[in-house]
């Protein structure tokens, strides 16, 4: 793999960074030790294990260097002096913690994620970590991962990543043993000099570009607010500090509700989301806002069965969290007219286009431009929240059985809080990203989405309860 320009919105991501703004994804997966009677495998194992595989993923052998052309681009090159324990570490929580009652390792686990998730990743080096977190020897352990979001978006990262599994490695291994060992014929490099047609082509199609920049700008320029008071919860001054928390909800009992009240399941999980936030709101004494919180829902932009490919394919939707409406059924039916309406429109309009609009810039504009959009995000939107698509299948590591995984978005500039799900083996694992010090009591947060699923149950209507416990879809 060779020199690689940086696509405009990688590059967007790659200048937005600040000490206190670390745009990296991460992810903490939860593994059980081996079923018996297989033999245990310690934790200095699964680290050899996750540098060997890591190691044999291309990508993660990419670094992010400057170019001179074009002015303010930045291009991905190998790393010749890549060492894989640069990125793989291990961290031993202490066992006093890991005994503690009712908090035990995943406690312990999650709050070393969100100390680890406050580090910016070293930009000379491949933007990514791994660590594997464990406790006692023969017990569970998590492994964290954080890719910098100019090396993925969320697809994008769950193919990276899912490199490190038995299933999936095994595959990979084969692939790999049986591809010719003939090098490959060298490209003659290409000139940075284009002829008369090229200029042509460039032009028109800069043209076109424009045009279409224009239309998505003006769609963002439209979707922003002057009046930035928000939800106080939501938005604060940064202190650079991470904390995180994690839940799980009852997939299956997503699923019925979603036959009930129609849409998809990120529907009903947007709508357990905007009440579990107006719990919090009100349990901590907060007044609810004059105007509902929007939410940024990123949707990628990928063609089926194109993950693979390199570079951030995002837009997003906008949505007004009904925080306001009282009663859990209104506001699913609240979020599920939002999002026919948004999907009606298509990805091209609102805030989330600003995506779109940073692939129509020219790398300079991002350079410069970086600091004063990262600040902009306020006009824009209170809080993100995205949903993450996991693999199917059961996943393990080194024989030990996947258990979950909980992903994390990074934090946008003057918000406090993001919110991640995914699903995996009937549960729908939720990970919550805060600002350490404007939401000190983020487990109360998680704690609500929980409650919240719990009353949509308890309000499910008699009848239609009892068909779908018949079998009968609605």
């Amino acid at each position: 793999m060779g020199t690689e320009l940086l696509a405009p919105l990688d590059l967007a991501f790659w200048h937005l960074e600040s000490d206190a703004h670390p745009m990296h994804l991460g992810a903490l997966a939860v593994f059980s030790p081996p079923p018996a009677p297989a033999p245990g495998v310690d934790a200095e194992a699964v680290l050899q294990l996750l540098g060997t595989r890591a190691a044999a993923i291309p990508r993660l052998r990419m670094r992010v260097r400057d170019v001179l052309l074009p002015v303010g681009g930045a291009a991905w090159s190998v790393d010749k002096d890549f060492d894989v324990y640069r990125h793989v570490k291990r961290v031993r929580l202490p066992q006093g913690e890991v005994d503690q009652a009712g908090g035990g390792f995943m406690a312990g686990a999650t709050r070393l994620a969100g100390e680890l998730m406050e580090q910016p990743l070293e930009r000379g080096l491949p933007p990514w970590q791994m660590y594997v977190v464990s406790g006692a020897d023969d017990g569970p352990f998590a492994v964290l991962v954080k890719l910098h979001h100019a090396l993925a978006d969320g697809m994008r990262a769950v193919a990276i990543g899912a490199g490190i599994f038995d299933e999936i490695a095994s595959v990979g291994a084969r692939a790999r043993g049986g591809a010719s060992t003939r090098r490959a014929r060298p490209v003659p490099p290409r000139s940075w000099m284009p002829g008369p047609r090229q200029v042509a082509g460039f032009a028109l199609g800069r043209i076109e570009d424009l045009g279409r920049a224009f239309g998505v700008g003006a769609s963002v320029v439209r979707a922003s607010r002057l009046d930035l008071r928000g939800a106080p919860a939501l938005t604060a001054t940064s202190s650079g500090t991470r904390q995180l928390a994690t839940t799980d909800l009852d997939a299956e009992a997503v699923g019925r509700i979603r036959r009930i009240v129609g849409g998809t399941t990120n529907d009903v999980l947007l709508g357990v989301v905007a009440g579990a936030l107006r719990r919090w709101m009100l349990e901590r004494g907060d007044q609810l806002p004059d105007a509902d919180p929007r939410a940024l829902v990123p949707v990628s932009r990928r063609r089926p069965g194109a993950a693979g490919a390199t570079g951030n394919r995002l837009s997003a939707y906008l949505l007004g969290l009904p925080v306001s409406e009282a009663d859990p059924w209104n506001r699913l039916r609240a979020v599920r007219t939002a999002m026919d309406r948004n999907k009606a429109a298509g990805p091209l309009r609102g805030a989330g286009a600003v995506a779109v609009l940073a692939d129509q810039l020219p790398s300079l504009a991002h350079r410069f431009g970086a600091p004063l959009a990262g600040s902009a995000a306020r006009m824009l939107f209170d809080v993100l929240v995205t949903s993450v698509p996991l693999p199917r299948s059961a996943l393990s590591l080194g024989g030990c059985p996947l258990q979950a995984v909980y992903p994390m978005a990074p934090l946008a500039r003057g918000q406090s809080l993001a919110v991640a799900l995914s699903t995996y083996s009937g549960r729908v694992h939720i990970g919550l990203v805060a600002d350490g010090k404007a939401v000190p009591d983020l487990e109360r947060l998680a704690r609500c989405a929980e409650d919240e699923l719990r009353e949509l149950l308890a309000l499910m209507p008699a009848d239609q309860s009892a068909r779908l416990s018949e079998g009968v879809r609605l």
